[in-house]
């Protein structure tokens, strides 16, 4: 497809100023063209993750600190745009470009970056952008992304086979509800730690055992784990080291400054792994892990509501509840 036939602007979800969901609206801006090693998507659906909600509201976790505001902006947001990922159809692409072409349908991401609620977008054909997995729709597909490759990395910071103790708290969660079914997968016995009215989500995905964590605290409880996988910034080394066995791990998916630097002592405390990054795999291998795990039937997307792009607000405001049952997804074209 000729780039000069497309539309010369598109729609965005911005956001010029930090506060409440009603700060989000749809601006009409300049459409990008891909440059030469760049590849342009029609984006059909993107997700809408707790990254968008912490950029929009700058609602960081404790411990953050003023490192937060200086990272995100101090009195107006440094990113106007949001979104971390999504998938859409390839529509164009750079004259040094080979291995895409218009037709093809992908899932793509930013890795640290935003910018994906938006109509189209470009991607660097090497990076953020892999095929979309076979039989999935594109609002299934963009629920992917973020909690998958979240989990990908971060397990593979730890020793998960058959038999692995492993817990995961804040299970239902577009991480946790990842984490489970891939620690399944490798074989491992699974505890997710969830709400009570999540419980047989959780199990469905390969849980084979709930903790309600309204009723019940996993660290006082007795028992004891190979791996923790902490995906809601409630669980730091000093209220798990009880229960991680020798020589296991604590992979803390929501981590601090502080954490990151104290790491290394904290595994020394639980003679093993305490791990505040994931491991360091290229973005598009990353994806394309995905991908064949979709393929392979060892993980499914968790969709809990779509939205149309119309409603992008309506959308923020049902993250901000924190009652999310997987991912929210809003629906492009």
């Amino acid at each position: 497809m000729d780039v000069q036939t497309l539309p010369k602007t598109m729609r965005a979800a911005e956001i010029d100023r930090f506060g409440a969901p009603e700060v989000v609206h749809l601006a009409v801006v300049d459409r990008p063209d891909p440059g030469p090693d760049e590849v342009l998507v029609r984006m059909r659906a993107a997700s809408l993750t707790v990254a968008d909600h912490r950029m929009r509201a700058r609602d960081l976790p404790a411990g953050w600190g003023l490192v937060g505001p200086l990272m995100l902006g101090i009195r107006r947001p440094r990113t106007r745009r949001l979104g971390v990922d999504g998938a859409g159809v390839v529509v164009a692409t750079g004259a040094g470009v080979t291995a895409w072409a218009p037709g093809d349908e992908v899932l793509v991401a930013s890795g640290l970056a935003m910018g994906f609620h938006a109509e189209y977008v470009v991607v660097r054909a090497d990076r953020g952008i892999a095929r979309k997995p076979a039989g999935t729709t594109f609002e299934e597909a963009a629920a992917l992304p973020f909690g998958a490759v979240t989990a990908l990395v971060f397990l593979a910071r730890a020793q998960v086979g058959p038999g692995t103790r492993v817990l995961v708290n804040g299970a239902s969660g577009a991480v946790g509800t990842a984490v489970v079914q891939l620690a399944h997968a490798a074989g491992a016995h699974v505890t997710g730690v969830c709400s009570g009215r999540n419980a047989d989500l959780v199990r469905s995905l390969g849980a084979d055992r709930v903790v309600d964590y309204t009723t019940t605290d996993f660290a006082r409880e007795g028992e004891v784990y190979d791996v923790v996988v902490d995906c809601v910034g409630n669980a730091p080394v000093s209220r798990v080291a009880p229960v991680v066995r020798r020589g296991g791990a604590v992979l803390a998916v929501v981590g601090t400054p502080a954490s990151m630097v104290l790491a290394p002592l904290h595994g020394l405390r639980v003679r093993g792994t305490v791990a505040v990054r994931g491991a360091t795999i290229p973005l598009a291998e990353q994806l394309r892990q995905v991908t064949a795990a979709v393929e392979a039937g060892t993980l499914r997307p968790v969709v809990d509501r779509v939205f149309d792009f119309d409603d992008v607000v309506e959308a923020h405001r049902y993250v901000d509840t924190g009652r999310k049952r997987g991912n929210v997804v809003l629906r492009l074209a």
